[in-house]
């Protein structure tokens, strides 16, 4: 097949000085840092089919662990007998159901653990997906912990509780800390009796407790701290909080954590990253020579440091790059970033290098990927566009238009460059159906590539059902549960 256009990989830095140059040299290159694994989601409208993931982008790249966002068939059947060790997500939406009935747990855990053990190595069981964030409100709160208590009865009933672990994936606003000084961070009180009873749960199964990193929204936040904080950058200003110095975010995150884990009462509670990543589009300093700084600085400072000023000799227990692919059907609430966190794109082509496991090596793509036909959908520059901003609106309504977003890879393109590359996108989401270029006649269907500079017009890989992992599937499974609740109760 013909191959897709790809964003080329970031250039590597100019010639150092002959001096700096040999000091670099006579430095070993870090060990891999072995307890790393990678985020794979399926909020997307065309993915790769799960097989090829694992076949051409997972065991190539020597993956060794990484954590599903929910718990697809298709992934976890391709997972089986790679000895890739598996965290599967159980959705928000299925909160309330599992936290209801234990027939529903055990269910759940006999269709999406038991059926695939033990060819598939199941490391952790991700119950929610950021359930205390501030923006949920009280929304999931309230079902947490009696769905992870059921999910965790549900294992010890199937004989599965010594081969994994329950855990609770947290953003970090569960936290507060007005400042950047860990030693002030805190559990929100609006979470707190919520989070003493998860932290009991976790202490007495041994579980460690599972944070989610967002280093570029608090980078945003945070305007008096340098971008060099956050990249792990030697010339970084560190952040003094009394007798201990921060020179990276990352270290005074774990350390904030273990502050608020210390005020509850949990001072020795285990800590696993669930996210950590950085985006490659859709914001200002989204770009892929950013994200390619941040992930390797943070694979390389795993791999070196010895810990955090608080727990000097603690390493997480696992950290969990965030994300493996593109998703161009992510919830952009946080930010048009949200969608552009794959070290590959959606087509599986590496963006930058970073190791995932591979070590020096460059990383490989996914080879013979199932493209639509070469066709695009354009502006007809020939119509009246008085009217276009309409068709525009309705176009990034239903599509991914997060490129063109401030700062985005397609910020610079002209009128009506923008207003084409909307049309393409719903084009493209909506298999190069031909009534999808129509748009009241302003589209019109071109063979020729309007990709201009690092503004990809993007081509769709062919769907199937095969290949797709979509949310109706939870929505099905939460009617089911809720006819276990009340029929078998």
């Amino acid at each position: 097949m013909r191959p897709s256009r790809h964003h080329p990989l970031p250039p590597q830095a100019s010639a150092l000085p002959l001096l700096l140059l040999l000091t670099l040299l006579a430095i070993a290159p870090p060990p891999p840092a072995t307890a790393v694994g990678v985020n794979w989601g399926f909020a997307a409208s065309h993915p790769l089919p799960a097989a090829q993931v694992v076949r051409d982008l997972l065991l190539p790249n020597s993956v060794p662990r990484v954590r599903l966002s929910a718990a697809s068939p298709d992934a976890l059947a391709a997972l089986a007998g790679t000895g890739i060790a598996v965290t599967v997500g159980v959705p928000n939406e299925l909160l309330r159901p599992l936290a209801a009935s234990r027939k529903a747990a055990a269910a759940w855990v006999h269709d999406n653990v038991t059926r695939y053990s033990p060819g598939v190595l199941f490391e952790y069981i991700a119950v929610g997906d950021d359930p205390f964030m501030l923006n949920h409100g009280q929304q999931f709160q309230p079902f947490v912990v009696r769905a992870t208590a059921n999910i965790q009865q549900a294992l010890d009933d199937a004989k599965l509780s010594s081969k994994m672990k329950v855990v609770v994936p947290c953003s970090s606003d569960a936290y507060q800390n007005a400042s950047t000084l860990p030693s002030k961070a805190y559990f929100r009180p609006d979470v707190n009796k919520t989070m003493a009873e998860l932290l009991t749960f976790l202490a007495n199964h041994s579980s460690p407790f599972m944070i989610e990193l967002n280093p570029i929204l608090s980078f945003q936040q945070r305007k008096n701290v340098s971008l060099d904080y956050y990249l792990f950058q030697l010339m970084s200003r560190p952040v003094s909080d009394g007798h201990n110095k921060y020179d990276n975010y990352f270290d005074a995150s774990i350390d904030a954590l273990v502050t608020a884990l210390t005020k509850a009462g949990f001072s020795d509670m285990n800590i696993t990253v669930g996210r950590a990543g950085w985006p490659t589009d859709g914001a200002v300093n989204a770009t892929p020579a950013i994200a390619r700084s941040f992930m390797t600085g943070l694979v390389n400072h795993l791999a070196r440091k010895p810990g955090t000023p608080l727990r000097p000799k603690f390493v997480p227990t696992e950290t969990y790059l965030y994300s493996l692919l593109d998703e161009d059907q992510r919830s952009i609430a946080s930010g048009s970033y949200e969608r552009h966190y794959g070290v590959f794109t959606f087509d599986g082509q590496a963006k930058y290098h970073v190791d995932l496991g591979q070590g020096p090596t460059a990383l490989k793509n996914a080879v013979d990927v199932d493209y639509l036909p070469s066709k695009w959908c354009v502006v007809d520059n020939n119509k009246d566009l008085s009217n276009v901003s309409s068709s525009f609106s309705a176009a990034c309504s239903n599509a991914d238009c997060t490129a063109l977003s401030p700062g985005g890879s397609c910020t610079g393109i002209a009128w009506p460059g923008n207003v084409s590359f909307a049309f393409n996108s719903y084009y493209q989401q909506h298999d190069q159906s031909e009534e999808s270029c129509s748009f009241n006649g302003l589209g019109l269907i071109t063979t020729v590539d309007p990709s201009v500079d690092n503004c990809l017009f993007a081509l769709a890989i062919r769907a199937s059902a095969a290949a797709s992992f979509h949310p109706t599937f939870v929505i099905l499974w939460i009617l089911v549960s809720w006819f276990c609740i009340y029929s078998l109760v």
